[in-house]
């Protein structure tokens, strides 16, 4: 976890190992020994809506909307990318180093998984999936597993998970406002 903001390379990242050993469990049953996540919202309807809501997803716009600073080394979510996540303002916040571990590409189905990586606050993995039914509603979906990654996250506990739990409403909102035309 940074306080004074420094964004690693995406060089550094790159061959960083990831710090949990569940990788890509979020496409599944998620792991015991971590707190768990699923929250879902219902984006609008059609493939129009689909295309926009996976489009702003995967080029990291939902992201962005939700309030984080992206700093990602290629500009669409892809298996092996890396990006930091920033929380602050101005030259004061937290990084949250993370690699793409699963891309989701489906006719019906479009999002990424990414895990984290060393110096996040967090050691786990977050989903984002924006799905289309047979009858057309569209869905975004955020699925999480996490745990403290550094003393600092253990000592902020109950923080911690509302701050986790403010962002991913954050993403649901973002999502549902990329969705519209």
């Amino acid at each position: 976890m940074t306080v004074l903001l420094r964004v690693p390379p995406p060089a550094d990242l790159a061959r960083a190992a990831l710090t949990y050993p569940e990788v890509g469990a979020t496409a599944g049953a998620l792991p015991p020994g971590y707190r768990h996540v699923a929250r879902s919202v219902r984006v609008g309807q059609g493939q129009s809506c689909f295309d926009r809501c996976a489009d702003a997803l995967l080029g990291w716009e939902v992201h962005r909307r939700a309030g984080l600073g992206v700093f990602a080394d290629r500009p669409t979510a892809g298996p092996g990318g890396v990006v930091a996540v920033v929380i602050g303002v101005g030259r004061w916040g937290v990084v949250a180093p993370c690699r793409v571990v699963h891309l989701v590409d489906e006719p019906d189905r479009r999002g990424f998984a990414y895990g984290t990586l060393p110096g996040h606050p967090e050691r786990g993995e977050e989903s984002f999936v924006v799905s289309r039914e047979t009858d057309g509603t569209v869905t975004f979906t955020v699925t999480a597993f996490s745990r403290p990654g550094n003393l600092l996250a253990r000592l902020g506990g109950p923080l911690a998970r509302r701050i986790q739990d403010l962002y991913i409403g954050r993403y649901l909102r973002a999502a549902a406002a990329l969705a519209q035309p």
